[in-house]
């Protein structure tokens, strides 16, 4: 038997486990027992529930009236046998950061461009109101470290509440027994100003690339990209802006330093001095990994969280249009040499539409394209189907969804996302507030199951299962927990048929703004493929 050649491959296995955060599990076998090729060559990948996750939220509001939630879950089930006592999961605060950028473009008033937040006088008043916090008995920011959310077991949310205007971004670690699936989510309304509305993000796992169309740098606009390191050594990152008329010059977005375990915001239109009503953001990491949020506040239209696009791909979808739409704009990017064709398509209830006056899109290759494609839902919810025409090029895309009129108008994001693979799971559900949009955008009907855990104070989980028929969109309150106290988790995991997407909106209406914010469903990362190796890991030790 060839010794070290099964050495090395189980060697590989085991750094392909840890890179994944996943056990490698591999039979024992002699020397004698089966052909050559067998005992030399590697069988099908396992699939095997992560040992570990990391999710990393960003700094939540800067507002004075803002009030933000978080909430932890790891569905139950995902290692077989084990017990909660066999993992932990946790957020502690990282090291804060003022926000970059804020005082790089005078206004000509001796003030910044910015939304004023971090003017000298805002920081004047901020200090005034922490020490007025302090006479109070106010507690002080959290050092960097603090623990600020644990979640004890599987199967039932844990959740923590702040209104301070300087909370810290979040590093959080998840292992054993509560790694599998373990998803935070982050939601934060903010009653008033700039910005206005419900602001809710998926808190993200570290990565070297993440794409942002639909941000902005025009006038009424405050983007802020928030770079967050969850490792022990500095991480450089590039911000990448791309407009209609292709890459825009960007000294200062090159080579930003995020210190280690540190998070440091920067105010996208500080980065130029063209501002533009539709921009794409790329954030490529040099060095290091690092989590990256984009948060848009409008003067007029409220704002949200913008998530990241799925990875440059020939077709996207984008669901989850609310009925109620009173405008969505489209904006796209094509990253790759070549130019993009697209078919537009909306997916509703009863089949699949070609938007009238917006059958097709032109994307050239490095350069954003933005179509205004009105109230699209029609009183009817759905999602958005682009799809290659002829010329395929891999693009990415988003949405940017209003509800609402005149001054009660309120904006969301709705970015291309991933088919669902194994599960995916949301975590701040509320009763009555909560609207999932399942969709097949192919030929094939797909039967999908959606599971309500038990509620963060009490109750008792809920599943059903629904059919989603080729090229429509199901949009469907998840089941109601049975005597669910607090929030509650939703898990769907598709059980048979072809390719389905899905989002999740979180409704909560406020002094008649119609307040929602809407998350993707991607896998929730609770499991991984590992090689099954023919020796036991023991050989490592010869």
């Amino acid at each position: 038997m060839k010794r070290t050649t099964l050495s090395l491959f189980a060697a590989t296995a085991a750094l392909a486990a840890l890179g994944g955060a996943a056990v490698l599990a591999v039979p024992s076998g002699g020397e004698g027992g089966g052909s050559a090729a067998a005992r030399t060559a590697a069988k099908a990948p396992a699939r095997l529930p992560v040992q570990r996750s990391m999710a990393l939220c960003p700094a939540p509001t800067s507002s004075d009236v803002g009030e933000t939630a978080y909430t932890a879950f790891t569905p139950a089930g995902g290692v077989k046998g084990a017990t909660a006592k066999q993992g932990t999961a946790e957020l502690l605060s990282a090291a804060g950061s003022d926000k970059a950028g804020s005082d790089k473009k005078d206004d000509g008033k001796g003030g910044s461009k910015g939304d004023g937040k971090d003017s000298k006088g805002a920081k004047d008043k901020k200090d005034e109101k922490g020490k007025k916090e302090d006479e109070k008995g106010g507690k002080a920011p959290a050092p960097a470290g603090t623990s600020v959310l644990s979640l004890k077991e599987p199967g039932k949310p844990a959740t923590a509440t702040t209104n301070r205007s300087d909370a810290p971004a979040l590093i959080g670690g998840a292992d054993g027994a509560l790694a599998p699936g373990w998803t935070v989510q982050q939601t934060t309304v903010v009653a008033a100003g700039s910005g206005r509305g419900l602001h809710g993000l998926t808190c993200t796992a570290p990565d070297t690339s993440f794409w942002f169309p639909g941000a902005s740098t025009a006038k009424g606009r405050q983007d802020y990209v928030h770079l967050t390191n969850p490792d022990s050594t500095a991480a450089v990152v590039d911000l990448e802006l791309y407009g209609k008329d292709g890459r825009i010059a960007s000294g200062a977005g090159e080579g930003v330093t995020v210190p280690p375990r540190g998070t440091v915001p920067v105010l996208l239109s500080s980065l130029t001095d063209q501002p533009a009503e539709d921009v794409t953001l790329h954030v490529a990491a040099r060095s290091g990994r690092v989590g990256a949020g984009l948060q848009a506040a409008d003067d007029k239209k409220g704002g949200d969280w913008l998530p990241a696009s799925a990875e440059p791909a020939a077709d996207a979808v984008l669901p989850g249009i609310p009925g109620d739409a009173t405008s969505a704009r489209l904006v796209v990017f094509a990253p790759g040499s070549d130019d993009a064709d697209l078919k537009v398509r909306f997916a509703g209830p009863n089949g699949t539409i070609t938007p009238a006056g917006h059958e097709t899109l032109h994307v050239r290759s490095g350069m954003t394209a933005a179509v205004d494609l009105g109230d699209v839902a029609k009183g009817e919810a759905g999602s958005l189907l682009l799809t290659a025409d002829g010329r395929s090029a891999p693009v990415v895309a988003a949405l940017r969804v209003t509800r609402g009129k005149d001054d009660k108008q309120e904006t969301a994001f709705i970015p291309a996302v991933r088919q669902l693979g194994g599960r995916a799971t949301v975590a701040d559900n509320r009763p009555k507030g909560s609207t999932l949009a399942l969709v097949a955008p192919g030929k094939e009907a797909a039967q999908v199951k959606v599971t309500s855990s038990a509620g963060s104070e009490g109750g008792e989980p809920a599943e059903k299962t629904y059919t989603v028929k080729p090229g429509t969109t199901v949009t469907v309150e998840p089941p109601q927990p049975a005597g669910a106290k607090g929030v509650f988790a939703v898990t769907v995991e598709k059980v048979s048929g072809g390719p389905v997407h899905a989002s999740r909106t979180l409704a909560l209406p406020k002094d008649g703004v119609p307040m929602f914010t809407i998350q993707p469903l991607a896998d929730d990362r609770s499991s991984v493929e590992v090689p099954e190796a023919e020796q036991d890991l023991s050989m490592l030790n010869r």
